[in-house]
């Protein structure tokens, strides 16, 4: 049933965030990612300066959705973030509350994504109140105890509670994806879009080609598998 509605729509996104480099961002785009991440948390390894990042989302904009992703920035920080990166969307990945999403998105007039830490019911349930404020949902998992990280951690949540979804949530899946994991996690939810970050990295904030590579192979063979076993289905309906 699952593999069957998640290929009735062919819209399938993949972000890859946390990107430093061209070289990079060129190979996840012409692999087949739709967003593009950076991220701007002075304590991420990943942090760039909007300076740095905007030769790199130049190079790939209008090819994939440039995303700017902060960590309960200010409108001074944010200000400075947009007008040097000129993002698609935003991405807000700290506590911001219903009422900061919503004057993000009328202050600058940009989609906004949400991310929230899933590590039970009640925070898919918390998360959900995020929906038709937010234009889309992103569901990490939480921290490890003593990480300064919000996201970006290497660590997945328990995907068996997003069975409780209904059809209609749109969100990006999220939480220690990587090449060997993520055809589980496409086969296992009904996930429209997925996004990695550490996961393709060969040490903290360096993406690695060959992972990079081997992660939208394993994207690729599952996307394929989902689509015989709906045609399979079908035929025998």
């Amino acid at each position: 049933m699952r593999l069957r509605k998640l290929m009735s729509n062919d819209r399938f996104d993949i972000k890859i965030c946390g990107l430093k480099t061209a070289e990079a961002a060129e190979r996840a785009v012409a692999r087949g990612a739709t967003h593009i991440g950076f991220i701007f948390f002075a304590k991420s390894p990943r942090h760039v300066t909007a300076e740095a990042a905007r030769p790199v989302a130049d190079a790939i904009r209008g090819r994939a959705k440039i995303v700017a992703v902060t960590v309960d920035a200010t409108d001074a920080e944010l200000d400075t973030i947009v007008a040097g990166l000129v993002p698609d969307m935003l991405q807000l990945h700290g506590r911001e509350s219903l009422e900061r999403v919503a004057a993000v998105k009328a202050r600058y007039g940009l989609q906004v994504i949400k991310a929230l830490s899933i590590r039970d019911a009640a925070d898919l349930d918390t998360a959900l109140a995020y929906r038709g404020t937010a234009d889309r949902l992103l569901f990490d998992a939480k921290p490890p105890k003593g990480s300064e990280l919000p996201g970006g951690n290497g660590v997945s949540f328990d995907w068996r509670l997003l069975d409780a979804l209904d059809d209609g949530v749109d969100y990006m899946l999220s939480g220690g994806l990587d090449a060997e994991n993520v055809g589980a996690a496409i086969r296992s939810t009904r996930t429209p879009a997925i996004d990695a970050s550490s996961g393709l990295e060969s040490a903290p904030g360096v993406k690695d080609p060959a992972r990079i590579e081997a992660f939208f192979d394993a994207v690729a063979a599952a996307r394929s598998l989902a689509q015989a076993h709906r045609q399979t289905a079908n035929q025998g309906a």
